[in-house]
């Protein structure tokens, strides 16, 4: 993969934009979408009677809410100013710092790159 590839796709902390729930070109909304096809826009009539011998069917209208969410994709990246997680402090950091990825900064690692514990350990 080509610098400018992995720059398009890996986040500046590290983070793989591909795999995040809300990215446009991301796996979850390319596989929700998929599946959205498959299931049509019927099979929501079909729901009701399958529910009776497939209890798992009865939470359907949660689920095509949720897959219709994942489908929509609202982020095209905080490289594009367009981030879901906008109060992150690593998008501006790495701008004011010059680099591309939080590992090529002379400070690396942070002692507080002002994210979670949980993402500052990924």
């Amino acid at each position: 993969m080509e610098y400018q590839e992995i720059v398009k796709h890996i986040a500046p902390c590290g983070l793989n934009c591909r795999k995040c729930l809300a990215h446009v070109e991301g796996d979850i909304r390319r596989l929700s979408i998929s599946l959205a096809d498959s299931l049509g826009p019927n099979f929501g009539e079909y729901v009701g009677r399958l529910s009776a011998f497939t209890p798992a069917l009865k939470n359907y209208d949660a689920f095509r809410e949720l897959l219709e969410y994942f489908a929509k994709g609202s982020c095209r990246s905080c490289r594009e100013d367009d981030c879901a997680f906008f109060a992150c402090p690593v998008k501006d950091c790495v701008r004011e710092k010059g680099v591309d990825f939080c590992f090529q900064c002379d400070r690396f690692p942070c002692e507080d790159p002002g994210l979670s514990e949980r993402l500052t350990k990924r």
